[in-house]
């Protein structure tokens, strides 16, 4: 196994046109999200089409909350590094495009440049909270909205790179008709996909919305609170992207509590570590050998 392994071994373009393609064929694309390049190479290890540099994952990996207390530097940053650890398509998490509408086309020209595959843009009024928080969810005037997707579709280099526009019409309890006006409104501005979030406890919303769309464009789904929603019912109901954005970092928190527990309890790490990862398994996902085969 060479260097090139051990980080992207596809140009950047490539893995938008990737995107593209898997859209336009009616391949499911099924997304794991991460927070840095080890989360973003085990959901590669494990089999994912893509990568979800999520903005929740990448709050929480910095002790802060999901409401708009990074800026787009500790976003990109964290998106970059996982670019730069896998081959398969990276799709980032903007929340609202750090701001207004020049902010949005700022966030475009940098994520692009970068290399990452699809952008996604929320309808949310900046700062933004978390869609799972109770409170405080306001939408943008939807006019406003679309001139943030043309700019930032106007700041757009390459035709490949995927600009994804993601409305809380459902996560603020404005219902079917609103997701519908505003996704039709978001692809005339130049979205090439939409996300339909929803925190309900089943599919309802999005199946619906689905039945409504006729396949306008793609559509993206974040199934975090349906959990029964199998990619195969996906598949089905026409969707072209399922998001499993925050399972990776919510099975790591449960390992990494219980293990400290029972060292705490044990009194050292011989009960844990039949259970837990070598160092060498550590070396070996992260390349070790490859690039000390680079130094000799």
């Amino acid at each position: 196994m060479t260097i090139a392994s051990y980080g992207p071994s596809t140009l950047p373009g490539s893995r938008a046109a990737t995107l593209r393609d898997a859209f336009a064929n009616g391949r499911l694309v099924r997304v794991a999200g991460a927070h840095d390049g080890l989360s973003a190479r085990l959901a590669e290890e494990a089999g994912f089409d893509s990568v979800w540099a999520s903005g929740l994952e990448i709050s929480a990996a910095h002790g802060l909350p999901d409401v708009s207390l990074l800026g787009m530097a500790e976003y990109l940053s964290a998106a970059v590094a996982m670019q730069r650890s896998v081959s398969v398509p990276v799709v980032a998490d903007c929340d609202t495009g750090f701001g207004g509408v020049l902010n949005a086309a700022y966030t475009m020209m940098r994520y692009e440049e970068a290399g990452v595959a699809g952008v996604c843009i929320e309808d949310k009024i900046f700062p933004k909270r978390n869609s799972f928080v109770n409170s405080g969810q306001k939408l943008l005037d939807v006019d406003e909205f679309g001139r943030k997707l043309e700019a930032a579709k106007r700041a757009q280099v390459s035709s490949d790179t995927v600009l994804i526009a993601r409305t809380e019409a459902f996560i603020c309890g404005l219902g079917l008709q609103e997701a519908l006006t505003r996704c039709h409104h978001y692809v005339d501005a130049g979205a090439d996909a939409v996300l339909v979030h929803s925190k309900a406890v089943d599919s309802g919303e999005v199946v619906s919305f689905m039945k409504e769309w006729n396949h306008r464009a793609p559509v993206v789904v974040v199934p975090t609170t349906y959990a029964d929603f199998s990619a195969a019912e996906a598949q089905e109901a026409g969707i072209s992207m399922v998001i499993y954005a925050n399972q990776g970092m919510r099975a790591a928190i449960t390992a990494i509590r219980s293990t400290w527990a029972t060292v705490l309890a044990e009194g050292s790490t011989a009960p844990v570590e039949p259970r837990i990862a070598s160092v060498k398994d550590i070396f070996a996902i992260s390349g070790m050998d490859q690039w000390l085969d680079l130094d000799r």
